[in-house]
């Protein structure tokens, strides 16, 4: 039995697109057979593009929408597609047509060989060339802050087994959820798509995007790493500002203790204070994390518990 697929496809002023969209992936459908649903998130447009959905729902009702009252952000697009999504296995690709569906059954094979996760490589790019530099640094910075082998990790063509969604709480985290997934055991595969120019709209990659992602990057490298274990991280901050901050406490009272007096040395004085205030200030977040963390692991293994035998 082929399995249902559902297509999540978040969508911001991209009306000239959809249609064109919609009869590609159904094309390449009719050939797999697949069941399939297409959900299209209108995130906040400003043309006709919920009107074009209607549309497309009008006259196939595998075609659904959900329509925000502005624009959101990708995350929240994705996190209320898939709570809508039925499939087995559900797709995320981008609106603009620069993803190519005849893709979809090398995705498919992908689950066939007993992968959870296929995401995408965009191994020939057709976007500016800041957007492309961006993109490759912050894959050669995910790859080695985070131990994964990942060539593309924000393609956004996608295909998921629908437990990878169902347990994995990402958040804003959409971009890096492969390496969330790694991290919890999923097998996952990387496959080189046919990526395509842009024909209608504009695209819209920006600045503060880079500077999200890295924001990201760090959220994920302190769940992944320290997220059981925030003491570590918090406690060796700590320990580093009070190694410094004691150092320079000692050479200052060096200088007082040999010469009378520290002269000119008043800013490296009120450093090393400074220092030694945040490290007792990051040990004892350290300290409070671990606790908090303590107390709700004995009573989510309480919840756990339906009946007990003594």
């Amino acid at each position: 039995m082929k399995s249902k697929l559902s297509f999540v496809i978040p969508a911001k002023n991209e009306a000239e697109n959809l249609v064109l969209l919609y009869q590609e992936i159904l094309d390449v459908l009719k050939k797999t057979k697949n069941e399939f649903e297409i959900i299209f998130i209108d995130d906040g447009s400003t043309d006709d593009t919920w009107n074009v959905i209607t549309k497309l729902h009008q006259e196939d009702a595998r075609v659904t929408g959900i329509k925000h009252r502005g624009n959101f952000g990708k995350a929240i697009a994705l996190t209320n597609g898939f709570s809508k999504a039925k499939g087995d296995i559900v797709f995320t690709l981008d609106a603009d047509l620069q993803d190519n569906p005849k893709e979809i059954p090398n995705f498919l094979s992908g689950f066939e060989e007993g992968y959870d996760l296929v995401i995408g490589w965009k191994r020939r790019r057709y976007d500016s060339w800041d957007k492309v530099i961006s993109s490759r640094l912050f894959n050669w910075t995910v790859s080695l802050t985070t131990g994964t082998k990942f060539h593309d990790i924000n393609c956004g063509f996608k295909a998921y087994k629908k437990d990878v969604i169902k347990n994995i709480n990402f958040g804003e985290l959409f971009r890096l959820i492969p390496i969330l997934a790694a991290k919890q055991n999923y097998k996952i595969k990387e496959i080189p798509v046919d990526h395509r120019p842009r024909k209608f709209g504009k695209s819209k990659f920006g600045f503060e995007r880079s500077i999200q992602g890295g924001l990201d990057l760090i959220t994920v490298i302190f769940l992944t790493r320290f997220a059981r274990r925030p003491a570590q991280f918090f406690g060796s901050l700590g320990l580093l500002c009070g190694f410094v901050g004691s150092l320079i406490g000692a050479y200052i009272t060096y200088l007082r203790i040999t010469t009378g007096g520290i002269d000119y040395h008043y800013p490296l004085l009120f450093l090393g204070v400074l220092l030694m205030i945040v490290g007792v200030q990051f040990i004892s977040t350290g300290l409070l994390a671990e606790m908090t963390l303590s107390l709700n692991s004995q009573k989510q293994s309480m919840d756990t518990i339906q009946d007990n035998l003594t």
